[in-house]
C-alpha cells in the first residue's frame, strides 16, 4: 500500500467482496503497532472488520524490502492454522489476491496485547504455556500434513523478512562473528520440518478468553520450528532487562514456553530443536540491538547489557534451553 490516501482503495476492495453495498460507507481508523503493513479498523454498517495490506517497504530506519505476495502467505497460514486451533487464530473474512485480505476485528477490551501486559510488569506465566501449546500444536499439525512443504514453500519471503535482516544484517555490526551468524542462517534455511509462523512475538498475540491468539503470519513458511521459539524467547529476555524487577518472572515465563511446546514435538528428537533455539536465540537478540528491526524500549544501557549477553552466548554457546537461560540470568542481566 503506498498511496498517500488508501481509503479509495480499501472502500473499493471492501465492495468487490460484497461487505459493502452500493451507497454504503464505512468508517476508517488507523491501526498501529507493525512494521510491515498497514492495518484499519473498518466499521461497516454491518459490523466492524480489520483490513490488513502489505507494504513494500517496512517502516524502519533502514532499507528493508519484501514481496507484498506475503500477503497471500498470511491469508493460506490464517485458513490452516484456523482448521487447526479454532478461537484462537482470527478468522479470515474475504481475500482478493491484489495485496488486501479482511478478517474478524478483536476488541482490545476483550483481547488485550501480550507486549502491553508485559510492559506493564504483568507476567502470566499461565499466558506463557499457552502460547507454548498453540505453536507446538500448530508446529505438529503442519509437520504432519503432507500439503504444507508444497503450499508454504516461501524460502525467498522468509529470507527476505527473516534470515537477510535478522542474521545476515546483524552480522555486518559484529564481524568479528559473522561465521558464527552465517552458520546460524545456513542452518535456519536449510531446515525443513514444519510451517514457521516468523514473527511469535507478545505484540502479535492476544490473551482472549479461550486462550492465546496469534496474528501477523507474513513470514509463515515451511522450515525450523526452532525458529519461532528462539524468537519468542528472545523477547521474553530482552524484556526482562527492560523489566528487572519482573527478571525471575520473565525467565520463568520462558522455560514455561518451552517446556510447553516440547510436549509436541514429534517430527524430530526433541533434543535436536532444543539444541538449535539455544544457538539461535543469541543472535536473534544481537539483531534487536543491531539489526534491520532495533527494539524500541530499551535505552542506551540496556542495549549494551542484551549486546553484552548475546555477544558471550555467541562466542560460548549454550548447549540447551535450560543451560541459555541460566546463563542469560548470570552474565550481567538483571536477576
Amino acid at each position: 500500500m503506498t498511496a498517500s490516501d488508501p481509503r479509495p482503495h480499501v472502500l473499493a476492495f471492501l465492495r468487490r467482496q460484497g461487505l459493502l453495498r452500493p451507497g454504503e460507507d464505512a468508517e476508517l481508523t488507523p491501526l498501529t503497532g507493525g512494521v510491515s503493513s498497514d492495518l484499519w479498523k473498518v466499521d461497516l454498517p454491518t459490523g466492524t472488520v480489520c483490513v490488513k495490506g502489505a507494504l513494500p517497504q517496512l517502516k524502519v530506519a533502514q532499507q528493508w524490502l519484501a514481496p507484498v505476495s506475503r500477503n497471500r502467505v498470511e491469508y493460506d497460514w490464517l485458513r490452516f492454522a484456523a482448521l487447526m486451533c479454532p478461537g484462537q487464530i482470527p478468522r479470515v473474512i474475504a481475500h482478493d489476491g491484489q495485496g488486501l485480505f479482511a478478517m474478524e476485528f478483536l476488541p482490545p477490551e476483550r483481547y488485550p496485547v501480550w507486549k502491553a501486559q508485559l510492559l506493564g510488569g504483568h507476567v502470566d506465566i499461565a499466558a506463557a504455556r499457552g502460547v507454548g501449546d498453540l505453536v507446538g500444536r500448530l508446529h505438529s499439525a503442519s509437520a504432519a500434513d503432507p500439503r504444507s512443504p508444497q503450499r508454504f514453500a516461501t524460502d525467498d519471503n522468509f529470507d527476505a523478512l527473516r534470515i537477510e535482516p535478522f542474521l545476515r544484517v546483524t552480522a555486518n555490526a559484529h564481524p568479528d562473528l559473522w561465521e558464527r551468524f552465517a552458520e546460524l542462517a545456513r542452518t535456519t534455511a536449510g531446515t525443513h520440518l514444519a510451517v514457521v509462523h516468523g514473527d511469535v512475538s507478545p505484540k502479535n498475540i492476544l490473551l482472549g478468553p479461550d486462550g492465546p491468539v496469534l496474528l501477523d503470519a507474513e513470514c509463515a513458511w515451511f522450515g525450523d520450528p526452532a525458529f519461532d521459539i528462539a524468537f519468542c524467547l528472545n523477547h521474553l529476555l530482552i524484556k526482562a532487562v527492560k523489566l528487572p524487577g519482573h527478571a525471575a518472572e520473565l525467565r520463568a515465563a520462558a522455560h514455561a514456553l518451552a517446556d510447553e511446546h516440547a510436549r509436541y514435538i514429534d517430527w524430530e528428537a526433541p533434543e535436536g530443536l532444543d539444541a538449535r533455539v539455544a544457538a539461535l536465540l543469541p543472535a536473534l537478540a544481537l539483531a534487536r540491538i543491531d539489526g534491520t528491526s532495533p527494539v524500541e524500549y530499551l535505552d542506551a544501557a540496556q542495549r549494551g547489557e542484551v549486546r553484552k549477553v548475546g555477544r558471550a552466548l555467541l562466542l560460548d554457546p549454550a548447549p540447551t534451553v535450560g543451560h541459555l537461560l541460566d546463563r542469560w540470568a548470570l552474565s550481567g542481566a538483571p536477576a
